[in-house]
């Protein structure tokens, strides 16, 4: 019996061995693939999409690290669709950014419109480009607060607030605000402007004369903002892929990296996603929160 077997043993034995073989041959070849590209350190850019309002800097701030850390990733470009957004938000990738420009070359590309806290955060960069018609600039702190209180007594309900001071309830919905609370929040604001400015003029290396004199809120086409030197130069995305080439002293052809989206259904982003974040925008920009933001209307598709 065991010379019958021995035979069939033999031939599963030779090939297990094959198998294992072959498969530690295999796994030989792809680990050599993966480290000859990881190896591939010159020819890989990041970029970060900052597209729609900023509410959050979480994620944005770590794909900076992440693309910082990375030996891999020479340079780094800021894809800006943004009306801007919140001010911490703001200021927490603004550093996170001026950060990453002590170790990498960061270049703010500006799509169809860098505003405000958009623009606050390309400020930090190397170097800006924008498109001539780029909408860009709206240097400026804002502060909405909704007032419901005709509708309020139309309907006969009255609000019985009880607070432990004065400045308590400021900016409540069912009354006006007082001369105080009017100048209390003008001082607010205005500390938070300077905050802007002094980021600014810190990250066009500017005199600070010269962006107060443009403060006020406005907003500029690409082309205005580099006859201003808000904008280094004039181009669109692919131009920001040569200048951080060029920067970065990469040659031949680049591949661009982009952050890992998260997966969605496409029936949620098709019915739902622009809804929802349109609504809470509306909510949110009437309670009384500071922000770098442009009033206008903007496009949150991208």
């Amino acid at each position: 019996m065991l010379k019958k077997d021995n035979p069939i043993t033999l031939v599963l034995v030779v090939l297990g061995v094959a198998i294992l073989f072959f498969g530690t041959v295999m796994a030989i070849v792809l680990s050599f693939s993966n480290l000859t590209t990881s190896l591939s350190f010159g020819n890989k850019i990041g970029v970060v999409p900052i597209y729609g309002l900023i509410k959050n800097a979480d994620t944005i701030t770590e794909q900076l690290i992440a693309f910082r850390k990375d030996r891999r990733i020479k340079a780094i470009i800021l894809r800006i669709n943004s009306p801007g957004g919140g001010v911490v938000p703001s200021q927490e990738i603004y550093i996170e950014t001026r950060r990453t420009i002590q170790k990498k070359k960061v270049i703010a590309s500006l799509g169809s419109l860098a505003a405000s806290g958009g623009y606050y955060i390309a400020s930090a960069a190397d170097k800006i480009i924008a498109n001539p018609g780029t909408l860009t600039g709206s240097i400026g702190v804002i502060m909405e607060f909704i007032r419901v209180e005709e509708l309020l007594n139309k309907i006969g309900i009255e609000m019985q607030v009880i607070k432990s001071g004065e400045f308590k309830d400021i900016g409540s919905p069912n009354r006006k605000l007082t001369e105080k609370e009017r100048e209390l929040l003008k001082s607010l604001l205005e500390d938070i402007q300077n905050q802007f400015v002094t980021a600014v003029a810190k990250g066009r290396n500017m005199p600070r004369e010269k962006v107060l004199e443009i403060s006020d809120g406005r907003i500029f086409s690409g082309r205005e903002a580099k006859e201003l030197g808000l904008v280094d130069s004039l181009g669109n995305f692919q131009d920001a892929v040569n200048l951080a080439k060029r920067m970065a002293n990469i040659k031949g052809e680049v591949k661009l990296v982009y952050p890992e989206r998260k997966r969605r259904s496409f029936l949620w982003d098709l019915l739902f996603r622009n809804l929802i974040d349109s609504i809470t925008d509306r909510i949110d920009r009437h309670y009384g929160i500071l922000e770098y933001r442009w009033n206008g209307e903007f496009d949150m598709s991208n």
